[in-house]
């Protein structure tokens, strides 16, 4: 059974969650726990007391590469292995699943929460050795926010700093923005509005520093060689071996340097998964990001290093929504209908998830309760209700399937994915007498298509980028960056907008909870299932773990052969 994730609201919403006693109209906020242990992490206890032995060194698979190794540029969750390696932004999640300090020691808010105030850790340095001050903070803000730049998460700026869209826009100057230097280990941002939740969007490693040197001097080719790669974190870049492997070694500028123990960190691509099961069975790597769907019972069985961790995600597909005919959502709730998740999530995928009705996945709790808890379920079901699918789809003036275009069903290269498509595909054939047609394509290539509007139907997922549910909402407010289902309704975007500001626990997940229900009713998206994730490492290698958006940290790692 899969455990919930849980928040303590209290860093966000609630003013109880405040440290007391802090004067001048500050509020001092203390870390927030965001998820219970993962299976894996609770099997790491012997991490902090085992004796590393032998060479302290890495090979770990990972089956996609990312569009980018610049966290000032993507979004592609397969750059994450990469970043959240590389890169340590004001706050980081620990092992615990807890908001923690990462180059901020302390950070505090006022009392309206309209500026947020971080006091970096003394002696930054970058991975070249050079001093890492709140400046370079404000020029990655800056950068982040300057149309060149074509940042995939430019939004998670300009929504919510003083200017920021301005200055994207040109009609404002930089020392009209709210990001600013108050000395060399003092940053501030000021806000539009109050954010309850703010020090968890800079947790996003789109808040991470980048170097103004190497960024300047080389563009954007900066993150395409080791010789210019300069980061921050636990580790650098010492390889770049394009569609091989990246090598990463420790940074011995890292603030926390003496308690890295792994030296060397090798990420090799292997894009078929049982390729890459039979090389970690073999002895020839530590450990692989994805498990073919069918071995992951196996694997569990024989106790070959299984690791699995409860996400705050939703494996979805995105209908374009202002294509025909699928502006019309009796045919989405149609083809909604039309699928079974049970048997996609137990006999297809073969994953421990919970069937999804909505792209808003549960595990935000407050006061011990999931504030999704007793929702509707959209009139969706684990299994295929066919006469009502076939009820909504002669509604939209289609009776039996006649006259229903075939449908471009698309996805991305992966094995569990492509399975999953195939039996979309079955199901929607055999129970709506619908023609479908499946295509596949590279990663870049497929989300290029999807974010300019060029599919009909995708294969798409989301992992929050930090915990609360302000991380999906934004998935299909109109006009959003992160919107790529051109789904449009006025009542849900006001609706995000309320959320955005209101810090009264029970009217925040009020608003949640409406907003969730206009949007899920339209069937923007097909929900499958809620996210867990599963990956492989040889029980010799401990500290290793994964946060509930499925970033994976290495820098607690140690080898003990």
């Amino acid at each position: 059974m899969k455990k919930k994730l849980t928040t303590v609201l209290a860093l966000g919403l609630a003013c109880t969650a405040m440290l007391a006693g802090c004067g001048g109209g500050t509020t001092e906020t203390q870390p927030q726990t965001i998820a219970e242990p993962t299976s894996a992490a609770e099997t790491e206890t012997a991490a902090e007391t085992a004796e590393p032995t032998g060479a302290q060194e890495l090979t770990f698979v990972l089956n996609n590469e990312p569009d980018s190794l610049d966290p000032s540029y993507t979004s592609n969750s397969f750059a994450s292995p990469f970043i959240t390696n590389l890169f340590e932004g004001l706050v980081t999640y620990d092992e615990n699943g807890e908001l923690a300090p990462g180059n901020a020691e302390s950070w505090e808010a006022n009392e309206d929460m309209t500026v947020y105030t971080f006091h970096l850790r003394e002696g930054l340095k970058w991975s070249d050795g050079s001093p890492l001050t709140a400046q370079d903070y404000v020029y990655s803000a800056l950068h982040v926010m300057t149309p060149a730049t074509t940042a995939q998460y430019v939004n998670m700026m300009t929504d919510y700093i003083v200017n920021g869209q301005e200055y994207y826009d040109g009609t404002a100057a930089v020392e009209d923005v709210g990001v600013k230097a108050l000395d060399d280990n003092t940053i501030q941002y000021t806000l539009k509005q109050p954010t309850p939740f703010f020090a968890d969007v800079a947790s996003m490693w789109v808040y991470a520093p980048v170097q103004e040197a190497t960024v300047e001097a080389n563009g954007d080719k900066w993150s395409t060689a080791a010789d210019t790669y300069v980061s921050n974190g636990p580790f650098k870049v010492s390889e770049i071996n394009m569609g091989e492997s990246v090598v990463l070694t420790k940074n011995e500028n890292y603030w926390n340097a003496e308690n890295v123990t792994l030296e060397k960190l090798t990420f090799r691509y292997i894009l078929d998964l049982s390729t890459a099961l039979t090389a970690y069975e073999n002895g020839e790597v530590d450990g692989v990001r994805n498990i073919p769907a069918g071995d992951i019972a196996r694997l569990k069985a024989e106790g070959a290093g299984t690791h699995t961790a409860n996400i705050y995600g939703t494996v979805y597909y995105n209908f374009n929504c202002q294509a025909e005919p699928y502006n019309n959502p009796l045919v989405r709730k149609a083809l909604n209908l039309a699928i079974d998740r049970e048997s996609l999530i137990n006999n297809v995928a073969q994953v421990d998830a919970q069937p999804a009705y909505s792209i808003l996945a549960p595990g935000y709790v407050m006061d011990g309760k999931d504030i999704l808890e007793g929702r509707s379920d959209f009139e969706l079901s684990p299994n295929a209700d066919v006469e009502a699918a076939q009820a909504a789809l002669a509604e939209a003036g289609y009776p039996g399937g006649e006259g229903f275009p075939t449908v471009q069903l698309s996805f991305y290269s992966d094995d569990t994915v492509k399975k999953v498509a195939e039996a979309i595909k079955e199901m929607w054939e055999t129970n709506l007498g619908i023609s479908v047609e499946v295509t596949s394509a590279e990663w870049a290539v497929f989300y290029s298509a999807v974010q300019s509007g060029d599919y009909e139907v995708a294969a798409m997922g989301w992992s929050a980028d930090y915990i609360n549910p302000m991380s999906f909402l934004p998935l299909l407010s109109t006009d959003n960056v992160l919107n790529t289902t051109s789904y449009s309704n006025a009542e849900y975007d006001a609706l995000v907008e309320q959320v955005k500001v209101e810090s009264d626990p029970a009217k925040f997940a009020e608003l949640v909870n409406q907003a969730d229900a206009v949007a899920s009713s339209e069937y923007p998206v097909m929900p499958l299932y809620y996210k867990a994730d599963t990956y492989l490492l040889k029980d010799y290698v401990t500290g290793v773990y994964m946060d509930s958006s499925a970033h994976l940290f290495f820098k607690n790692a140690k080898v003990s052969k």
